[in-house]
């Protein structure tokens, strides 16, 4: 087994830093708590991730101990799973529940449709669409250089990420210009609200992964992977096939699906 590490307790310690820090911004009171919060998860991260490296070019990371790790990154995905759950909730309880009349208050501010009158939507065969070509791709590319990984072929391991990673900036930038020229604000309603929490949400997760494949590009670059002991790398491949299936969820219920009989924005 791998050495105690203190890294758990100072996350757990930062990240109250940082929800204190948070409750403290919004209540208008100071913001530097939350700053010295983020500091802290961020230097854990970096620690704690690099004490990691060491181990599995140590030689720590033992059969047993692969097993465990993975076994944290599925259940690590599985609360992934249940977080976007809760906002997909959110927006289809506004979708079907639109003119419930024990949501007086709802109907009352929506005027009882969905999205509320004079919301005009995206154009889900425009921008997303083409954000869905780039995500699908980008699967490809990944498992491509995971393929290229197994079979020893190292060249094909950092092509692929190269790609990989170039895909996930551009969608991050498109999805960026889409924010830019929506009709409606987050503030601004229900339908605002929801929209930018899930896609949002979505689009921070597609950052994180982006920066853990670029990660994993820099360390195939230092020969840190071998066709049997690749973990890290195996972890963000699979991190990022869950953010494309998110995605297809978000692109066929929220833009194709939410959007169907709605004046849309051009």
């Amino acid at each position: 087994m791998v050495e105690p590490s203190p890294w758990p307790a100072v996350m757990s310690a930062a990240v109250f830093v940082l929800a204190v820090g948070g409750v403290a911004w919004m209540r208008d009171w100071t913001p530097w708590i939350f700053f010295v919060g983020l500091v802290g998860v961020l230097y854990t991260m970096y620690a704690w991730w690099s004490d990691v490296v060491r181990e599995a070019n140590g030689g720590y990371h033992t059969p047993v101990v692969q097993l465990h790790h993975r076994y944290g990154m599925m259940l690590f995905i599985a609360s992934e799973v249940m977080v976007f759950f809760a906002f997909f909730w959110a927006y289809f309880d506004g979708f079907f529940r639109v003119d419930d009349i024990e949501q007086y208050a709802r109907v009352g501010f929506t005027g009882g449709h969905w999205p509320p009158a004079g919301i005009e939507l995206f154009d889900p065969f425009h921008l997303p669409l083409f954000n869905t070509l780039l995500l699908l791709t980008s699967g490809t590319t990944v498992t491509w250089a995971h393929h290229a990984l197994l079979e020893g072929d190292r060249d094909g391991l950092k092509w692929g990420l190269w790609l990989t990673v170039l895909l996930g900036v551009i969608f991050t930038g498109v999805q960026a210009l889409e924010y830019s020229e929506a009709g409606f604000s987050f503030g601004q309603n229900i339908y605002g609200a929801t929209f930018f929490m899930a896609t949002g949400l979505h689009g921070f997760h597609v950052l994180i992964g982006t920066i853990f494949l670029a990660v994993c590009l820099v360390r195939a670059y230092r020969g840190d992977f071998t066709p049997e002991r690749h973990l890290g790398f195996e972890f963000a491949a699979w991190y990022w096939h869950f953010v494309d299936v998110v995605w297809l969820f978000l692109f066929a219920s929220i833009y194709i699906w939410g959007s169907w009989g709605v004046p849309i924005s051009h």
